[in-house]
């Protein structure tokens, strides 16, 4: 009998959403198991050596950071997300940490100080953007007909602009007619739109307001 799987998980994760479409797609039961970041309990931070979500317990076994989680899945459950192909395979993982370092430039973005910190996070966004469209397929996902683990990693980073769009028009997504066709094809999958609760877009307002960054500032103003 296998091991229960339980996701230890933070409501506006984008990490944590990677693993919860990987598991959906895959069929995978599991039970996810939300915790508050900013007063983490005691049983988490014994499971979590870096004190980040997300953790997957394996019966009594955590497995911690996102793309850990992504390989075991591949490596233990039905449904491979990733290309059968070795080379493909590796390039796919490249492209995750790609959509890792998007998720740092993302967090720059909505945590800088000043308008001059806010527009140098804004260009790096841009570019980051349009390295993507170059490689993107976009037919509907990333390489083609195949849903892939690089879809899961993507859905969460388009779905951050679902509230930035409210804000402003920053122009990080504009010109790129791939892009935003993988964008609306991510935001019409099950597996995507399940990977947060119908509270997400008010939970990321709240958030970003409470930094007290430049994108604070611009948000008050768009509602005002």
């Amino acid at each position: 009998m296998a091991a229960p799987l339980k996701l230890i998980s933070h409501k506006l994760c984008p990490y944590v959403q990677r693993a919860v479409i990987a598991l959906t797609e895959k069929g995978v039961a599991f039970e996810r198991i939300d915790i508050d970041l900013a007063n983490k309990p005691d049983w988490f931070l014994a499971i979590s050596p870096l004190g980040r979500t997300p953790v997957l317990l394996v019966g009594d076994v955590p497995i911690f950071e996102s793309a850990v989680i992504l390989e075991y899945l591949e490596e233990t459950e039905p449904k491979p997300l990733h290309p059968a192909d070795p080379l493909r395979r590796a390039e796919h993982r490249g492209w995750i940490e790609f959509g890792s370092a998007v998720l740092n430039d993302i967090a720059g973005f909505y945590g800088a100080p000043s308008d001059v910190a806010f527009q140098a996070k804004t260009a790096q966004l841009e570019q980051r953007s349009a390295r993507l469209e170059m490689r993107v397929v976009a037919a509907p996902w990333f390489d083609g007909g195949n849903f892939s683990l690089v879809d899961a990693v993507f859905g969460p980073v388009f779905r951050y602009f679902d509230v930035f769009d409210e804000i402003g028009d920053f122009g990080i997504l504009a010109g790129k007619p791939k892009l935003a066709r993988w964008r609306k094809s991510l935001s019409e999958r099950p597996s995507v739109r399940a990977a947060v609760g119908s509270d997400y877009p008010a939970l990321l307002r709240d958030f970003l307001k409470r930094r007290n960054s430049w994108i604070s500032r611009l948000q008050a103003q768009a509602a005002a």
